[in-house]
C-alpha cells in the first residue's frame, strides 16, 4: 500500500468523523455517536452504495493494513485509560451497596435476555463451525455492556455528574463493566481454543499467569518507578516510555495467551496506582491522540465490516429485536436495581437509562467477537445499529425523565474530561 493511498484513507475518515461528530453534538447527542455514524457511512452501505468505484479503490482490502494497524495501537490506548479511570473512580467505592445491586441487575437481566434470543439468531447469523453456547456466551456478553467513558461525558455535559442518579449509574456502570469483560474473556476464550477442554485450561492457566505477574511484579514495580521517578504525577518523557512499554508488552501477552490485546491494555490501566494526578497527566497526553485521530479508524473499519444484507426483511425485524432486547435489558435492570437500593422511581428510571448507553465499547465488544470468529457480518451491522441506537436513545431520555441539561458541573468529572 502507498503512503499517499494511506494519507488519503486518513484524510477522508477523520473528516468524515469530525463533520458527523460536529453534526451530532449541536443536536444534543455526544460527539462518539457521530463518530461512530460516521463508521457506518464510510462502510458499504451508504458510501459503498453511492460511490462503489472510488470506495473498493480507496478502501480495497489490500489497502487495509496501516489503517487496522494504526486502529489497534488506538484501541489500546484507549482501553488502557478506560482501566485506570475505573479505577481511580470514587463514587463507586462511596455507593458500593447501592453500585452494586445495580451493576448486577444491569447486567444479570440482559444477560438472561441475551441467551434467550441467541435461539432465533443462531441459525442463520452465525458462521459455520461456531457452537452455540459460545455464540449465546458472546451475545450476553454484548448485551451487558456499558459505555463508562460515554456515560461520564453526557453526565458532565449535562451538568449532572455529582446528581445521585448521576454518581449512581458511573459507580454501577464500573462494577457492570467488570463483570461483562470478565464473562466476554471467558467466551473469548472458550471459542478460541480449538484443543477441546486441554486447550480452554491452558489458555485459562495462561490468564492466571499474567493476573498473578501483574500484581505480584509490574504492579509493584511500576509503583515503585512511578514514586521515584515520578511523584508530582508527571511523568517524564524516559517514564512514559516505560509506561508504554509495559502496556504494549501486557497486551501483546494477552494476545499471546489467547485473549484479545484489549483485555491486557484494560488491565495494565488497572494496575497502575490510583493517583488523580497520573490519571490526570496520562488523560491529557494520550487521549487527544487516540481519541481525536486514532479511534475513528477503528470507527471506519467497524464500518467496513457492515453489509446491507442485515436491512432485508427477516433479517430487519431480528435486527429490531436485538436493538429492543438491548434497551430493555438495561432500562430494566438498572431501574429495578437502583429502585431496589431506595432511590425513587425518577431517579432509578435515570439510572436504567444511563445504563443503556453504550457507545464505543459496545464496538470493541463486537470487534472482538468478529476477530474470534462468534459473529458474522450481518450480526455484525445489526450490534453497531443497536450500539448507535441505544446510545443516541441516553439524553433524549434524561430529557424526559429530569427534564434539560442544568448548568455545568461545579467540578468537572476527570473521567469524562476529554472523551467525546
Amino acid at each position: 500500500m502507498s503512503v499517499t493511498v494511506l494519507l488519503l484513507q486518513l484524510i477522508v475518515i477523520l473528516g468524515t468523523a469530525r463533520a458527523c461528530g460536529w453534526l451530532l453534538r449541536h443536536l444534543g447527542q455526544p460527539a462518539v455517536v457521530g463518530e461512530m455514524a460516521a463508521g457506518l457511512m464510510l462502510g458499504p452501505i451508504v458510501m459503498g452504495a453511492l460511490f462503489p468505484q472510488w470506495h473498493a479503490q480507496l478502501f480495497a482490502p489490500n489497502a487495509l493494513a496501516g489503517l487496522q494497524a494504526l486502529a489497534t495501537v488506538g484501541l489500546v490506548l484507549f482501553m488502557f485509560v478506560v482501566g485506570l479511570e475505573l479505577r481511580s473512580h470514587q463514587g463507586m467505592r462511596s455507593l458500593l451497596k447501592s453500585a452494586g445491586a445495580v451493576g448486577a441487575l444491569s447486567v444479570a437481566v440482559p444477560l438472561a435476555l441475551g441467551v434467550a434470543v441467541a435461539p432465533l439468531l443462531y441459525p442463520g447469523l452465525v458462521p459455520a463451525g461456531v457452537g452455540f453456547w459460545p455464540f449465546a456466551g458472546f451475545m450476553a456478553a454484548a448485551l451487558s455492556i456499558t459505555a463508562f467513558p460515554v456515560m461520564a461525558r453526557i453526565l458532565k455535559d449535562r451538568g449532572q455528574t455529582h446528581t445521585a442518579f448521576g454518581q449512581l449509574a458511573m459507580g454501577a456502570a464500573a462494577v457492570a463493566d467488570v463483570f461483562a469483560w470478565i464473562l466476554l474473556a471467558v467466551v473469548v476464550a472458550w471459542a478460541g481454543s480449538h484443543q477441546g477442554l486441554a486447550g480452554l485450561v491452558k489458555t485459562a492457566g495462561g490468564v492466571v499467569a499474567m493476573l498473578a505477574l501483574l500484581y505480584w511484579v509490574v504492579r509493584p514495580g511500576f509503583g515503585w518507578l512511578l514514586r521515584r521517578h515520578a511523584p508530582d504525577g508527571d511523568p517524564s518523557a524516559s517514564v512514559m516510555a516505560l509506561l508504554m512499554l509495559g502496556l504494549l508488552g501486557t497486551a501483546l501477552f494477552s494476545e499471546w495467551v489467547g485473549l484479545h490485546s484489549v483485555f491486557g491494555a484494560f488491565l495494565f490501566g488497572a494496575i497502575l496506582p490510583r493517583d488523580e494526578r497520573l490519571l490526570d497527566s496520562l488523560v491529557q497526553r494520550i487521549e487527544p491522540m487516540s481519541i481525536a485521530v486514532l479511534m475513528p479508524l477503528f470507527f471506519a473499519l467497524a464500518g467496513l465490516g457492515t453489509t446491507a444484507d442485515a436491512f432485508v426483511s427477516g433479517s430487519l425485524v431480528l435486527g429490531l429485536l436485538v436493538v429492543v432486547v438491548a434497551a430493555a435489558g438495561k432500562i430494566v435492570g438498572g431501574a429495578a436495581g437502583a429502585r431496589l437500593s431506595g432511590y425513587g422511581w425518577r431517579d432509578s428510571l435515570a439510572t436504567g437509562s444511563l445504563m443503556n448507553a453504550r457507545g464505543l465499547m459496545e464496538l470493541i465488544v463486537m470487534k472482538i467477537g468478529l476477530d474470534a470468529g462468534l459473529i458474522g457480518p450481518q450480526l455484525f451491522t445489526m450490534l453497531l445499529v443497536m450500539a448507535l441506537v441505544t446510545t443516541a436513545m441516553t439524553s433524549p431520555l434524561l430529557s424526559l425523565i429530569h427534564g434539560r441539561s442544568t448548568a455545568a458541573s461545579p467540578q468537572a468529572d476527570a473521567t469524562g474530561e476529554c472523551r467525546p
